[in-house]
């Protein structure tokens, strides 16, 4: 079975992270070729035995504006017709069984310019390519949300056989977010969650002492910026109450000078250790005492797959509510526990902290194999089409 898969991030990384480690699954069953249209980030623990194909890299402004290249010095109308054309040589050299869109129609419409030929193309092959929308549990609400879901139901319903959502139906089910789910008509499967992979280092992260990590994923969102920035000031107020060091990731993705101004910050405290990315964030999660993080689904993720106490402080910015709802969810089952803006007060916030190591976070049974999941529905489907194509 050949396999195409396309993820294009713009702000954050969490799209990547997911695709990826679908990707990871399912290459053990095909032979996968992974196409990413973000920008690339360095380190990052990309599987073995997947061929990678980076388009001219695009991403949008930090509010989610206008979209910009990333490193290329063409305009962006030029960028895009280098990337139609890029995409479309990749689907006729790997003519694929199966090719997965990750998030498209359901978000990503500016990237119908390159993700609509595509569809088109494989159409034209007559069925022998399987068009899957890989979907995260939660979406995001559009202003126009009436016109949003009638322009999703007819892509979907014109070049889509399969909708798989990365999520646990009895934690939330498609329809809470996307009010037309029966008039998609093609395959909706929920495949459980997808959890990243310990890329870790071990032994480096067994030499650690008592802990407390902070991330704010990519490290482009203004609102996680300032929670780094409330984290520190707190941990000063912490330094000889607690044991712990924060570990601090500011993300990969950090502006240089938000970067330099969280390290001066640091500058001088013995329990805070900063660190722009590290592809053993999840190791070290799994030995911390603590996490203060955001709300994205791949955070959460490692959470859920750790236990680990957590305090989450969810993106709420242009009115986007994904986060929020995940969070206040899981903190009525007492998961986690929210941060609020009026909370990062150095002075409240710190004490939130202290008090949170002696809590015992419930450890819900949800569905945590999405990635093997994932793969394995698509080699059935597609084994269940070469049937059809034989008897047919």
């Amino acid at each position: 079975m050949k396999v195409l898969m396309y993820c294009q991030h713009v702000l954050g990384i969490g799209h990547l992270v997911r695709s990826t480690e679908i990707a990871r699954a399912a290459s053990q069953r095909a032979e996968l070729t992974f196409v990413s249209g973000g920008a690339p980030v360095d380190g990052f623990p990309f599987p073995t035995g997947v061929k990678l194909v980076q388009l001219s890299a695009v991403q949008t402004d930090d509010e989610f504006g206008a979209l910009e290249s990333r490193g290329c010095a063409e305009e962006i109308n030029e960028i895009q017709d280098l990337r139609r054309e890029q995409l479309l040589t990749v689907f006729d050299e790997v003519l694929p069984d199966v090719l997965v869109i990750e998030l498209f129609p359901f978000g990503r419409k500016r990237f119908a310019f390159e993700l609509i030929p595509v569809l088109e193309r494989a159409r034209q092959r007559n069925g022998r390519t399987l068009v899957a929308c890989s979907l995260r549990d939660i979406l995001v609400e559009k202003a126009d949300q009436i016109t949003h879901e009638e322009r999703v139901c007819r892509i979907v319903n014109a070049y889509f056989d399969l909708i798989l959502i990365h999520g646990d139906p009895t934690f939330l089910k498609l329809n809470e977010t996307f009010h037309r789910v029966p008039d998609l008509h093609c395959d909706i499967r929920y495949t459980g969650f997808v959890q990243q992979q310990d890329g870790g280092n071990a032994a480096v992260i067994d030499a650690c002492g008592p802990s407390i990590v902070v991330s704010i994923g990519s490290g482009r969102y203004r609102q996680g910026q300032f929670l780094l920035e409330s984290v520190i000031h707190a941990a000063k107020l912490l330094e000889r109450r607690i044991p712990h060091v924060f570990r601090i990731f500011a993300g990969p993705f950090i502006p240089d000078d938000v970067f330099r101004r969280l390290k001066d910050l640091a500058g001088g405290l013995c329990n805070v250790q900063l660190e722009r990315y590290s592809p053993s964030l999840l190791g070290y999660l799994g030995r911390a005492d603590l996490s203060i993080s955001m709300g994205g689904y791949n955070t959460v993720m490692n959470l859920l797959g750790t236990g680990i106490r957590s305090l989450v402080y969810p993106y709420t910015s242009n009115n986007d509510q994904e986060q929020h709802i995940r969070a206040r969810r899981l903190e009525c089952l007492g998961v986690v526990e929210l941060l609020h803006p009026e909370m990062l007060v150095p002075e409240v916030l710190a004490p939130k902290i202290a008090g949170m190591l002696s809590k015992t976070p419930a450890r819900p049974q949800f569905d945590m194999n999405g990635a093997a999941n994932t793969a394995e529905i698509l080699d059935s489907l597609h084994q269940l089409q070469l049937v059809r194509e034989a008897v047919g």
